[in-house]
């Protein structure tokens, strides 16, 4: 397992600290001095890849309120057969993942979980369990700017016939031997996949957690 390097660690403390000081403090002073914190952390990240500051300042400014993980939601569905569903993501070169996205507000984890896989696939499912509930950075997954808890859910096909979105080019099911290479990394890893497959296969295994 990758691990992330220092100076990201600490660039992304002193963003959310900035991020929750600002959200609470009413000295003038103290405002300046987080906001300072804030526009440090952005020429950090600016430094160390090859975005502008002042776009990842605009990045940081739109984050408000008490700094928490934003929260990724996957779906692993099945159909009688054992395959499992996935989609093409158009924002990654049309790499393969398991459907899901950010969480909406106003719907639960497993709602949003439904929602994705509709959107993105034109299936309808219900989902039968959490299966797993891990933190992006312990998992392999590319460096991201912001801290994330990902939550899989394995699903049940209820119905509906496979339809891309704007979001999904190609929609398609595979046994665990097949598998596409091509993964959307920063979405999904082989490792997830395969974990998904023992949980199919063994609905007792207890939700995963790191």
């Amino acid at each position: 397992m990758d691990v992330e390097p220092d100076w990201l660690v600490w660039a992304r403390e002193i963003q959310a600290i900035a991020q929750t000081g600002l959200t609470f403090t009413e000295n003038p002073y103290d405002r300046e001095r987080y906001e300072a914190l804030r526009a440090l952390s952005a020429r950090i990240f600016a430094a160390r890849t090859n975005a502008l500051t002042e776009r990842i300042e605009t990045l940081f400014e739109g984050e408000t309120g008490y700094a928490t993980p934003k929260i990724d939601v996957r779906a692993a569905v099945f159909d009688e057969s054992d395959r499992l569903l996935m989609v093409r993501e158009v924002a990654d070169q049309h790499r393969w993942t398991l459907p899901g996205g950010w969480a909406d507000v106003n719907l639960t984890t497993a709602e949003n979980a439904i929602k994705e896989v509709v959107e993105e696939s034109g299936y309808r499912v219900r989902v039968t369990k959490l299966a797993a509930l891990w933190d992006r950075t312990r998992q392999g997954h590319p460096n991201g700017v912001f801290s994330c808890a990902k939550v899989f859910f394995l699903c049940d096909l209820l119905d509906g016939k496979a339809t891309t979105s704007l979001e999904t080019s190609e929609v398609g099911w595979f046994a665990q031997g097949c598998v596409p290479n091509d993964l959307s990394v920063g979405r999904v890893t082989s490792m997830q996949i395969s974990r998904m497959f023992d949980h199919r296969r063994n609905p007792e295994l207890a939700t995963d957690f790191e």
